[in-house]
């Protein structure tokens, strides 16, 4: 079953700066083509860090602030302290650059910037260089595929080869992505296998399963008797 990836969601090529571009030229960058990060390359494009809206803020916030230590300050406190008096990318920049490839599923993208608190990610090839930028606005396309291409996707490759599933003996229904099961499989086990996979299906929003089974399989639960 074919996957989307960021290399179909992703804006191809990316705004881009070098360590030693000023402040000022990195925020009129910004404005200029409405983006909140960009990343840091060096002489080969390849990725070494990224600047973004946040770390320029700095230089207001703290804006007349001493240089002083203060004891319990938060280790990011004090990281956006010595932004303040930063002039150039390479001084602001967040490094290592957390980055994805074109080829990186679009869950394993989401898993990223939820685990790193990112919004957006620099996109590389095999060799570090920049190739493009992949937003949490762009792993949401997926959901603009149409029902029709849902249904196809589902007919044709979610459900071949699933043991116990004859496709003759079940509807598919999509509306809003949201896809409803109907018919009959073989074993009642097979249903959360089936399920499974249509979850999968770029695009699915839920599944809502109204499947019977001609066999019920599914070992009952367990209740230990109770002493008194």
């Amino acid at each position: 079953m074919s996957r989307w990836n960021v290399a179909d969601v992703m804006t191809i090529g990316a705004v881009s700066v070098q360590e030693d571009t000023p402040f000022k030229e990195i925020v009129d960058l910004l404005e200029a083509h409405e983006v909140n990060a960009v990343p840091v390359v060096d002489a080969f494009d390849r990725v070494v860090g990224v600047v973004s809206s946040a770390d320029l803020l700095a230089k207001i916030e703290f804006a007349g602030d001493d240089d002083r230590v203060r004891l319990f300050e938060a280790r990011h406190t004090r990281q956006a302290r010595g932004k303040a008096h930063a002039t150039a990318a390479g001084e602001l920049m967040n490094a290592p650059a957390v980055t994805v490839m074109g080829t990186t599923s679009l869950p394993a993208a989401a898993r990223i910037m939820e685990a790193a608190g990112l919004k957006r990610l620099p996109v590389v090839d095999e060799l570090g260089r920049i190739i493009g930028m992949v937003t949490r606005r762009d792993l949401l396309k997926v959901f603009l595929r149409s029902d029709a291409e849902i249904h196809r996707e589902i007919l044709a490759e979610a459900l071949d080869g699933l043991v116990g599933v004859e496709r003759s003996q079940m509807r598919v229904e999509v509306d809003d992505g949201v896809v409803t099961l109907l018919g009959e499989v073989e074993r009642s086990s097979v249903v959360p296998s089936v399920v499974r996979q249509i979850e999968r299906v770029d695009g699915v929003v839920d599944v809502v399963s109204h499947l019977s089974a001609k066999t019920e399989d599914e070992p009952r639960s367990y209740r230990a008797p109770v002493i008194s």
